[in-house]
């Protein structure tokens, strides 16, 4: 069962118009400004996109100004206009397509449109004039719309791009999180199509055709608010409905797609007289004959707004409208929009990545060629990057070989899920930036055939896990090493010096520990042996030696695994025969102990 929303909006304080509405309306292909028939101003596309190329429709004669000129894009299979905007802002996209025969092939193309990331539908050209519509909520801080190659020398080409803002409070039914698509767009009644500035918002209303025994209705009822859509006032001093009331007229549906889609539709009302006491009128809108409304009855002077959701349609579908039975007048309607819905918006690539891939477009002519999402649609993704499958994908390979990438490299540390960066065969210059060694998921970086100087960043050289390539480059030192930027260093240290405080110093002296160790336990051995013979010896010479004394003042590393009982059967064996001697500290008895200890 349809859901159905009734609302009554009755006459409030009117709003001044906002001055900004109109965010961009771009000829494609044009080279120059110009201010048609609408008032509205038409700029030429070169700030929009970087390739294509311009060309002028066979016959312009009979064809508006902004159809006259289109730009068809020879390369790449994706190529888009990037149009600035404000995140969660509500907006009006048009594309306009006019062939023309402009290649004189008399072969109209087929392609792929989308809105940022997002699939919007397929272009056909084969009419005459070819028009999409959307309103969505913006997810960045740009709008890209691109179009895709999908049939061998069909080449995309596009006549007109307009945006346009709309106030937040409009269509408050949409669902930010999807992308409304125009079908129709209708105001009953009225004898030429009405758009900006009668329509503040550029909305178009076409001529409303209605199937059945229609009647206009003309007149000069004044309303204040157009409700919260804010339609213009002329779409409801105008309005259609049935010569009797035995007469049961139906919406157009044609311009929906043979299969059924989800559809959002609005439509208005208005009672365009003030009607007899004896007088009313009451109606139903029906789907496929199954009433899904209440009773609709406008009112004079105000507006009445039905939003029905929750249902699908096709060209097929048969929309109408049927008097109740206590109802003394035929139905009547002023206006409807009718939209298709997008499946769920995706918010593109992850928002670090976008952050660095600028960075690097501004350093290459070429690359600033690139536009749209670099990973979605999957399809479509940039060719020298690569990309993870997550909904919100990351960016995990650069493939920037022979780009001309030139200067020093810019800063792109934001990207912290690339795996590998290959930068090969630029002309890339100043020293390797310390960031790309931040880089934890880094694997493989290719930065041969650059002119780097200077020395490799100690945080990328002692990266074990990483494949670095740095041949070609006749100015950088690969056997010098920069520390960290973080870690300590003296003004005069050469790369690559160990300072004492250093791990690998702190090694070495694990080392000698070790040795120590060994050898010293031998020492001792063999000077007990010679001791047991020659005590004679030392009591002659214990004025020299003070062996207890000297040899208890030795002074052995933790990581010695000495016993403290060898230096006590030292002492022992010294003090056989002789007197207890004060201990003596000078530096020459220290001397000949150790002398002793090492056979000097």
């Amino acid at each position: 069962m349809a859901s159905h929303l009734l609302l009554v909006v009755f006459a409030l304080s009117s709003l001044s118009a906002s001055a900004n509405q109109l965010l961009a309306s771009i000829d494609c292909g044009a080279s120059e400004s110009y201010t048609d028939e609408n008032s509205i101003v038409w700029t030429g596309d070169d700030t929009n996109t970087k390739n294509g190329e311009s060309h002028v429709v066979q016959s312009s004669n009979n064809v508006l100004k902004v159809m006259s000129t289109l730009r068809v894009f020879t390369t790449r299979k994706r190529n888009c206009y990037s149009i600035n905007a404000t995140r969660d802002e509500k907006v009006l996209v048009r594309a306009s397509f006019y062939y023309g025969n402009y290649d004189s092939r008399s072969s109209p193309p087929s392609f792929d449109l989308y809105i940022d990331s997002n699939y919007w539908v397929t272009v056909d050209t084969s009419d005459d004039h070819v028009e999409h519509e959307a309103i969505y909520v913006v997810k960045g801080d740009a709008i890209n719309v691109c179009l895709a190659q999908t049939k061998t020398d069909e080449l995309p080409f596009i006549s007109a791009l307009e945006v346009r803002s709309l106030d937040e409070n409009m269509y408050p039914n949409f669902d930010t999180n999807h992308a409304f698509f125009l079908e129709r767009r209708a105001a009953f009644g009225v004898n030429a199509a009405i758009r900006y500035p009668t329509d503040e918002y550029d909305r178009i209303w076409k001529l409303g055709n209605l199937n059945g025994g229609i009647n206009k209705h003309n007149g000069a009822l004044s309303l204040v608010n157009m409700s919260e859509d804010k339609l213009p006032q002329v779409v409801f001093q105008n309005a259609a409905t049935t010569s009797s009331m035995s007469n049961q007229f139906t919406l157009i549906t044609s311009a929906l797609t043979v299969t059924e889609v989800p559809i959002y539709m609005n439509l208005y009302f208005t009672e365009m007289v003030q009607l007899a006491s004896t007088q009313k009128r009451s109606f139903r809108l029906l789907i496929n004959n199954k009433p899904i409304t209440d009773p609709i009855i406008p009112v004079y002077g105000t507006v009445t707004k039905i939003s029905i959701t929750n249902i699908s349609a096709s060209s097929s579908t048969v929309i109408s409208f049927k008097p109740t039975t206590d109802s003394t007048l035929p139905a009547l309607v002023n206006a409807v929009e009718y939209y298709s819905t997008s499946d769920a918006l995706s918010g593109g690539t992850n928002s670090k990545d976008v952050l660095g891939l600028a960075a690097l477009l501004t350093a290459s002519d070429i690359l600033k060629e690139w536009s749209g999402d670099p990973c979605i649609p999957s399809s479509f993704m940039w060719e020298w990057v690569n990309c993870s499958t997550e909904p919100t994908p990351r960016v995990t390979a650069l493939y920037l070989s022979s780009y001309s990438i030139s200067g020093i490299l810019p800063d792109f540390s934001s990207m912290d899920a690339l795996q590998i960066i290959d930068l090969h065969n630029n002309s890339l210059n100043g020293s390797i930036p310390d960031f790309l060694g931040t880089l934890s998921n880094l694997t493989q970086l290719n930065l041969a055939d650059n002119g780097f100087s200077g020395s490799i960043p100690s945080s990328i050289s002692n990266n074990k896990n990483l494949k670095l390539v740095v041949s070609g480059n006749a100015d950088l030192c690969t056997s010098c090493e920069t520390p960290n930027q973080n870690s300590p260093s003296s003004p005069s240290s050469e790369p690559n010096q160990t300072s004492p405080s250093s791990p690998s110093s702190k090694h070495e002296n694990r080392k000698l520990a070790v040795i120590l160790g060994s050898t010293i336990p031998s020492a001792f051995v063999l000077l007990l042996a010679v001791g047991g013979t020659c005590t004679w010896h030392i009591r002659r010479r214990r004025m020299r030696v003070a062996s207890g004394a000297v040899i208890s003042q030795i002074k052995f590393n933790n990581d010695d695994k000495i016993s403290s009982t060898i230096a006590n059967q030292i002492n022992h064996q010294a003090e056989e025969g002789e007197q207890e001697e004060a201990p003596s500290s000078s530096n020459n008895d220290k001397h000949m102990a150790n002398e002793r200890l090492t056979g000097g």
